[in-house]
């Protein structure tokens, strides 16, 4: 686990009781390339995803950031990038995140708890719709889980989602408690017990989505 994790720019590593925590930033890995540790998979068919280092100077490292870059519109397409460092099952993950372009979607999500590419969590934040919502994909359906304390059938919460901006998305993850972070501020809880194993945890994004990544900070255990 302390090998794959060697990619770390004022980042920690701490391997105690089983405890993992650590940032990752891209500064030095190369253009053009899939940052060390990282590997490339898609919930549904579609033209292949384009994950890649790329160079950003409203990047708040004013360096270099991991993108997705393929605008393919297949509107059912999720481009996934697993980072392969380590499993856990409670914990915290959170990434910055910046939409650039889409006509069908504009989104940037979190995954944890990935088992494969039809099975995970995600939650996700969209600058079209200006929402954002927590999902499960189990056996290749994408399902929306409604927040704590409303209707069933309630799809995430409504929030202002800056486009061109950088933003930051954070998610909690307990058994099988969910709270789901903008920007520090806390929009909902989710209950769900699909999947309880530890997984692995990565990003996501939908169809067109052009976006970039920064920041990507796990702890757990």
């Amino acid at each position: 686990m302390g090998i794959a994790f060697k990619k770390l720019l004022l980042g920690t590593l701490i391997l105690r009781s089983f405890v993992f925590a650590g940032t990752i930033r891209f500064e030095q890995d190369t253009p053009g390339k899939l940052p060390t540790g990282w590997t490339v998979a898609m919930t549904h068919e579609g033209g292949p995803p384009r994950w890649e280092v790329v160079r950003d100077e409203s990047d708040p490292n004013h360096g270099y950031v991991f993108a997705q870059l393929s605008k393919d519109r297949t509107a059912g397409r999720f481009p996934l990038a697993i980072w392969e460092g380590t499993t856990i099952k409670d914990g915290s993950v959170s990434i910055a995140f910046k939409t650039v372009s889409g006509t069908v979607d504009q989104a940037a999500g979190v995954v944890w708890r990935y088992q494969d590419p039809n099975n995970y969590y995600i939650a996700r934040a969209n600058a079209l719709e200006n929402n954002v919502v927590f999902y499960k994909v189990e056996n290749g359906v994408r399902l929306s889980i409604a927040p704590k304390g409303l209707p069933s059938r309630s799809y995430g919460v409504k929030h202002q989602i800056p486009r061109g901006r950088w933003n930051s998305l954070n998610v909690d993850f307990q058994g099988n408690l969910f709270t789901v972070f903008l920007n520090g501020e806390r929009l909902f809880d989710a209950e769900d017990q699909t999947f309880t194993k530890p997984g692995k945890l990565g990003l996501w994004t939908k169809a067109d989505s052009v976006t970039y990544f920064d920041e990507f900070t796990v702890s757990g255990k």
